[in-house]
């Protein structure tokens, strides 16, 4: 009898344990809806493929009619949250933005390398995140500063067209495959804003490879680590740690000596002119809660590649979409040359930039149209946030749909349809707000407190190179062939087959 008694009340502990664990989570709001998913594997057997950007978009939008606009999507052990309407992002970005302003833990294979590895975009929303942010923004990237890079962008843009009129001149039909000279000048100008050293191709190449190459692998083989249990993941998978320790390695090697370099000249050079690099507000910074302590080297360095990935690739991409759609439309490059020709002088100046709108709404257009990145950064929750009448969890990832925003037939007409004319007067996109702080109907740099810091250097970059080249070049499709506007998606979204245009010095008439 007295066993019996025993398991009897077990028993009802147990059933009162889980009438009160059910009452106490009915009283919560459920995640978003979302598919089906299955233990480890989570939603991938809605997947054809492991998962990518491409085949994930396609997910969410097959789902998005039957779900609703807030999906919720597994990933071995992680929960993803994705919003997909810009009235909704605004509520969270921008009304709730001190809540949505934090990032997921880091990436699973990170656990491996030195916990203090951080940078601006990963960093969770704090102390940290601040200083670093305020740093960049204030001492690089604030207008008066950036102004000061002037001459490296004269500089940069000499390299530009002379490296295109070379190429163009060895080829038959004057064919230039241009993504490769994009990248290479882009690349060599924020080398110069980092380091503040102008480099020889050589050694940019070498740095540009450093960079791309681990981000290329961590793309192709780190995703695993995402589905493999944390105890499991130390002895699985050593092959790749060791690949990708490899390649950060290389980066270390060709970064420290510029550092150590910065760092021996900087009392000396701060005596004479000398161009303030990001590298220096890195070494003067003091981090207050830690002794007013320095940074190390091993904390500059990621900072570092951060700002040269960052600045090169998505304004690298941007570029080339947006010179693929003039080379495809002559009634555009016409309209542009039309007002290019307005300005005198054999090169479009920056303080000539603000005379061009037709030219603003050829970058805005080209943004909207075909963003580098379908999805901002993930962002996370500061703590467990009740959000359209769902359960936001912490720590998981919540993401935006950038693409299908600027997409949006309710908002934009025709909106496949490559239209500058939209962002001119009276069209759907006059006076449109790409920081997203009033609306948002396109939010290519991000929105809220995480937008990229970079929104303006990019901006200016992207209407300096697409006025000059238009003004210096006619460009067009190649006898014969056709330009693909097909998407290839890698660490950002570029053109499946890079673009292939004629161009031809313009006689100068100005």
């Amino acid at each position: 009898m007295e066993a019996w008694s025993i398991i009897l009340l077990l028993i009802t502990i147990f059933l009162s344990a889980i009438i009160a664990f059910l009452l106490f989570h009915s009283k919560k709001s459920p995640l978003p809806p979302g598919p089906p998913s299955i233990p480890i594997l989570g939603s991938l057997l809605w997947l054809r493929h492991f998962p990518s950007l491409f085949n994930i978009e396609i997910l969410l939008r097959k789902f998005r009619s039957q779900l609703g606009p807030i999906i919720t999507l597994r990933f071995g052990f992680h929960t993803c949250i994705f919003i997909a309407d810009c009235a909704l992002a605004h509520k969270a970005l921008v009304e709730l933005g001190a809540s949505f302003s934090s990032r997921p833990p880091p990436s699973p294979y990170s656990r491996f390398r030195n916990s203090r590895i951080l940078n601006i975009s990963s960093s969770p929303y704090g102390n940290q995140w601040r200083l670093l942010r305020r740093n960049l923004t204030s001492e690089i990237l604030h207008p008066v500063k950036i102004h000061l890079f002037a001459p490296a962008r004269r500089w940069v843009l000499g390299l530009l067209l002379n490296d295109l009129r070379t190429r163009s001149e060895q080829s038959p039909k004057r064919a230039v495959v241009a993504m490769e000279s994009f990248q290479l000048a882009m690349f060599a100008l924020l080398v110069f804003m980092c380091f503040g050293e102008k480099l020889g191709e050589k050694a940019i190449r070498e740095i540009e490879t450093a960079e791309r190459e681990p981000l290329l692998y961590a793309s192709k083989y780190m995703r695993v680590f995402a589905f493999v249990p944390k105890l499991l993941s130390r002895f699985m998978f050593q092959g790749r740690l060791r690949a990708m320790a490899r390649l950060r390695q290389r980066q270390v090697d060709l970064f420290l000596p510029l550092i150590s370099a910065r760092r021996e000249n900087q009392k000396q050079a701060r005596e004479q002119r000398f161009v303030y690099s990001y590298v220096d507000s890195l070494l003067d910074i003091s981090l207050a809660e830690e002794g007013g302590r320095k940074l190390t080297d091993d904390e500059i360095i990621p900072l570092c590649s951060e700002f040269l990935v960052a600045g090169t690739d998505t304004t690298a991409a941007a570029l080339q979409w947006i010179m693929a759609e003039i080379a495809a439309r002559t009634s555009v490059q016409a309209k542009l040359l039309e007002e290019l020709k307005g300005i005198n002088g054999e090169e479009i100046k920056e303080e000539d930039l603000q005379k061009l709108p037709y030219l603003k709404a050829v970058v805005l257009e080209g943004l909207r149209r075909h963003p580098p990145a379908h999805f901002v950064l993930p962002h996370s929750v500061i703590k467990d946030v009740e959000f359209g009448g769902y359960l936001i969890p912490k720590n998981a990832s919540v993401n935006f749909t950038v693409a299908d925003m600027g997409w949006d037939e309710k908002l934009w007409e025709e909106p496949m349809a490559f239209k500058p004319e939209r962002f001119m007067a009276g069209g759907d996109g006059e006076g449109v707000d790409i920081t997203g702080n009033r609306e948002i109907k396109m939010m290519p740099f991000g929105v809220g407190r995480r937008i990229c810091p970079g929104l303006g250097l990019a901006m200016l970059h992207l209407e300096y190179f697409v006025a000059n080249l238009v003004r210096e070049f006619e460009w067009s499709a190649v006898d014969g062939e056709e330009i693909d506007f097909s998407e290839k998606f890698e660490f950002i979204v570029v053109m499946l087959k890079p673009l292939r245009a004629r161009i031809n010095p313009r006689r100068k008439v100005y």
